[in-house]
């Protein structure tokens, strides 16, 4: 892991992020599932029991890389929150700020995953008791962070600590993938909004991913990021759009991708790369994601990250 010290006086955490977490049940099978036909009954051929989540996937990748990343959010005081919060441990996530809830399950997700093309299907369940309140968010909890990254589970706080975050001067990114009558809020807080590649179009009604982010730039002043799956990423930095290409992989799991995705944004912004290298890296992050089963399981290291790039 490569280590990036700050002088005396610099901020403690790197990066810290508020949001979900999950124990993910991963199943392989032979094909997607169907409601009929040769597909409606299958063996599974492999299963495993993969930590992921959103925030905690992009945290555990971050970490990885050699950031100092601090996890807040809420889990369940049962078996697989503890697994959860090992797994974090064990990837050198801070954890001293995360709550767990008294009598709470923990939340985790069923995914089915199709071998042939690494596509897959999530059914996932949530305790209602792990959703995390704006109050409970440390008063402290930011202090000292160079950036603060948000997913859209539990909006409230998420809006209520970009808006502190942009307050203090640091940076918000973020990982929106769903439309809720709270979704314009939250983009207005944070400062780089990055979006799951149907999430720009449902916002504005524009069918053209360039034309989506051009109609939410009379909103929002800030770098735009839409990441569009084997199409790679597209960012609008100021009226400038840039277009990064995904790289060719035999995909077999796509679960995590787009956490590690935003791990690779996240460690090519604090680095201080141009947008053309954050975006190229982030891409090849994800595409080595993509080649392994499972979401933590599926973090690359930055040699992983590296060859995939001299692959070109």
């Amino acid at each position: 892991m490569t280590e990036h010290p700050s002088p005396a006086g610099a901020p403690i955490w790197d990066v810290v992020g508020i949001g979900a977490n999950s124990v993910d049940l991963v199943h392989l099978l032979p094909a997607a599932p169907q409601p009929s036909g040769p597909h409606a009954k299958q063996r599974i051929r492999r299963q495993l029991v993969s930590c992921g989540g959103q925030m905690t996937t992009t945290l555990a990748c971050v970490a990885g890389l050699g950031w100092r990343s601090k996890y807040i959010g809420a889990t369940g005081d049962d078996e697989r929150g503890g697994i959860l919060r090992a797994a974090m441990q064990d990837r050198n996530v801070d954890m001293s700020s995360a709550l767990t809830k008294a009598g709470a399950t923990n939340q985790f997700a069923v995914i089915l995953v199709d071998e042939s093309t690494g596509e897959r299907i999530v059914l996932w369940d949530r305790d209602e008791r792990l959703a995390l309140q704006p109050h409970e968010i440390p008063d402290d909890a930011i202090d000292g962070a160079r950036l603060l990254h948000v997913d859209d589970v539990d909006q409230a706080a998420a809006i209520a600590a970009a808006r502190r975050g942009r307050s203090d001067g640091i940076p918000v990114t973020s990982d929106i993938d769903r439309l809720t009558d709270r979704t314009p809020e939250l983009v207005a807080a944070v400062t780089i909004p990055i979006f799951a590649e149907h999430v720009p179009s449902a916002l504005t009604g524009r069918v053209d991913h360039e034309a989506a982010l051009r109609a939410m730039r009379r909103e929002h002043d800030g770098l735009l990021v839409v990441t569009l799956g084997t199409h790679g990423a597209l960012a609008l930095d100021g009226h400038r759009a840039i277009r990064s290409p995904a790289f060719n992989v035999d995909a077999v799991d796509t679960t995590g991708a787009g956490d590690v995705f935003r791990a690779g944004f996240i460690h090519g912004l604090l680095s201080g790369w141009p947008l053309e290298r954050v975006l190229r890296f982030a891409n090849a992050a994800a595409a080595v994601s993509c080649t392994r089963l499972g979401a933590l399981a599926g973090i690359p290291s930055p040699a992983d990250v590296e060859a995939m790039l001299a692959r070109g």
